[in-house]
């Protein structure tokens, strides 16, 4: 009798801690709601409806290097699919190897931002993908009519744009050109084991990653990166509390050049306010979308989770917290779509196709 006295408390006491363990990750899941949402399949536009032909018409372009002046450079050649949507580069290098100013932002989940650029100087994925097209020093075409004038002596674009948009006379405009990139984007969604979390299988994390959401949360982490993509959805000063600068200090070497200090978005407002504000960055993939910053100036996850902790919130991480902070930043690493995975076979030039300049 005892005996089965005691196995039956045994059971009792094993069955209230494992509902006590439940009771905290179902306190967890809803606080995370709070911030975050799943990710959806498919970000659409109402103004460029995604479809199968604009998507793959999309891919094509994305994939296409005749888009740039020299005939070397993609979409993907500083946003590859391959490594997350990046280059894993400071800053890339374009048109006669030049290098840009800022470190190029992943394509994936772009989608899901208030605005496109660390300015945000384009509002949405089409009128971002007219830019690089034409800057002097990416993919450097002359004009729209240029990129219009090769693309149309391509039969096989000719086939395409008229399938990606049939209710139009003239389908290959420059604007198309944005709007089927801009589809095939929309289709860049990298769903984790943090969205299996956060439509309520809470076993999708482990312990540890637990930890790190907890504290990602209770420190203030989640009050800038929310949202589907955990970040994007707002503009911020970098360096709120203590100057960006001197925080990454340590991390400019001598045999660096020195670095010019970014005004951030106060370049495209002119506002005294915008002076060094960027968009805030996703976080999904982060982990894979090294260096950091707009800069690219720091290289560890590490590193870039303390200098956030104490330039946005004036806090001191622990290495333990820093920890299991990185742990759960690498459940957010998803599944990139395999059909953005194939590259496309491209259509071949005709003689009229203009010949790239180096």
């Amino acid at each position: 009798m005892k005996k089965a006295l005691a196995v039956g408390a045994l059971l009792v006491g094993t069955s209230l801690l494992l509902g006590a363990g439940k009771s905290e990750d179902a306190k967890l899941l809803e606080e995370a709601r709070k911030y975050f949402k799943p990710l959806p399949k498919v970000v659409d536009n109402p103004k460029n409806p995604v479809t199968p032909a604009k998507v793959e018409l999309g891919k094509m372009l994305y994939y296409d290097p005749r888009l740039s002046k020299s005939g070397l450079i993609s979409c993907n050649t500083c946003h590859n699919l391959a490594t997350y949507g990046v280059d894993n580069l400071p800053t890339s290098v374009g048109h006669r190897w030049q290098i840009g100013p800022r470190n190029a932002p992943t394509t994936l989940n772009a989608a899901l931002h208030v605005a496109q650029f660390w300015d945000g100087r384009a509002k949405d994925v089409e009128e971002q993908a007219k830019g690089p097209i034409l800057n002097p020093i990416e993919m450097a075409m002359d004009s729209p009519e240029e990129v219009v004038k090769r693309l149309k002596s391509i039969p096989g674009y000719v086939e395409m744009f008229k399938k990606a948009f049939p209710n139009e006379k003239d389908p290959i405009t420059y604007d198309n050109v944005a709007k089927a990139i801009a589809a095939f984007e929309r289709t860049l969604t990298t769903p984790s084991r943090f969205d299996e979390f956060l439509k309520g299988n809470t076993d999708a994390l482990t312990k540890k990653e637990k930890e790190g959401l907890k504290l990602f949360i209770q420190i203030g982490c989640a009050s800038c990166h929310n949202g589907p993509a955990l970040g994007g959805t707002m503009f911020q000063r970098f360096g709120i509390v203590e100057a960006y600068w001197n925080a990454t200090r340590d991390y400019v070497t001598f045999d660096k050049p020195t670095m010019p200090m970014d005004v951030g978005r106060f370049a495209v407002t002119h506002k005294e306010e915008d002076l060094y504000v960027f968009k805030v960055p996703s976080l999904r993939n982060i982990s894979r979308t090294y260096p950091y910053f707009h800069d690219g100036s720091v290289w560890s996850l590490e590193d870039a989770v303390k200098i956030m902790a104490k330039v946005q919130l004036g806090r001191d991480l622990s290495d333990d917290e820093v920890d299991k902070i990185v742990a759960f930043l690498k459940a957010l690493d998803g599944e990139i779509p395999k059909h953005a995975l194939e590259v496309p076979v491209l259509p071949p030039s005709s003689p009229k196709t203009p010949k790239p300049q180096r």
